[in-house]
């Protein structure tokens, strides 16, 4: 019985959850997901795209969306940084979700992922887009694709 979606996806949700940056881990379509909930940020949610079978493995299409409110202060920025990072936490949120990506895709890249047979595929770059504001509450952080090849352990017996 093919157990590589499984394996897949509760490998990618365990790692999430190990990172200190992530609160809640989700998976499936966004729109289920009650993003009103201030106590479920930061936020990574994935869902699988597609999946080929070439031969002996499986290569999913990944999308990962990982996110945080964005707070704003009621002072006004002065100087330097003040003025560029402007009054809110917006910066500071790219990169701690931008760390979240990079982390995970490292692990599949050379980490434990990589020795559990959990990889980039060959050949793929990982494609990542900042977004702000794209639900209700105010939102920023990062959406990522990315291909994950897996062995395919069903047997033909």
């Amino acid at each position: 019985m093919l157990q590589g979606f499984y394996n897949l996806t509760e490998k990618i949700q365990e790692t999430l959850e190990l990172d200190v940056n992530v609160k809640t881990v989700s998976y499936g379509d966004l729109f289920s997901v009650d993003l009103d909930k201030q106590t479920i940020f930061p936020l990574s949610h994935f869902m699988v795209s597609s999946a080929t079978l070439n031969g002996r493995v499986w290569s999913f299409s990944i999308n990962l969306l990982c996110m945080d409110i964005v707070n704003e202060s009621k002072d006004f920025a002065t100087g330097n940084p003040g003025k560029f990072r402007g009054n809110n936490n917006e910066q500071d949120v790219f990169n701690t979700q931008l760390a979240v990506v990079n982390r995970l895709l490292e692990l599949l890249r050379r980490g434990d992922l990589y020795s559990d047979l959990y990889q980039i595929a060959e050949g793929s770059s990982p494609f990542l887009e900042p977004f702000v504001d794209r639900f209700e509450n105010k939102l920023c952080g990062w959406t990522c694709s990315f291909d994950v090849e897996i062995p395919n352990d069903m047997t033909i017996c």
